[in-house]
């Protein structure tokens, strides 16, 4: 029994070596391949569409679109304000009136 287990081990020893052997042998076959075949240079380069802005053009219409951006919040606050204010005056007139100008009903 013990001579069947030895010879089992023995071959299953033989065979990972082997296939470790024909790993390594793949690998350098890989390897040899990769440095016959080496790709040619390109160099890269960023497309640059014909018809571009300069950059500083770019710039001041992103500044124009801030200001025109900045200038309508504004517009905006102040309309708000002004709208609160009336709403706050006709409150208090409304309870100005309710509490001081309406007359009493009283039931004797």
């Amino acid at each position: 029994m013990t001579s069947e287990s030895n010879r089992q081990k023995e071959l299953d020893h033989r065979e990972r070596a082997l296939r470790e052997r024909e790993v390594e042998l793949r690998l350098r076959e890989m390897e040899s391949n990769i440095h016959v075949n080496d790709a040619a240079f390109h160099e890269t380069v960023k497309h640059q569409p014909e018809n571009s802005q300069k950059p500083w053009m770019n710039k001041v219409i992103l500044g124009g679109k801030l200001f025109v951006l900045g200038v309508g919040v504004l517009v905006a606050v102040k309309i708000a304000s002004v709208l609160a204010g009336f709403i706050i005056v006709a409150a208090l007139g409304w309870m100005s009136y309710k509490l001081f100008f309406e007359s009493k009903k009283t039931n004797l």
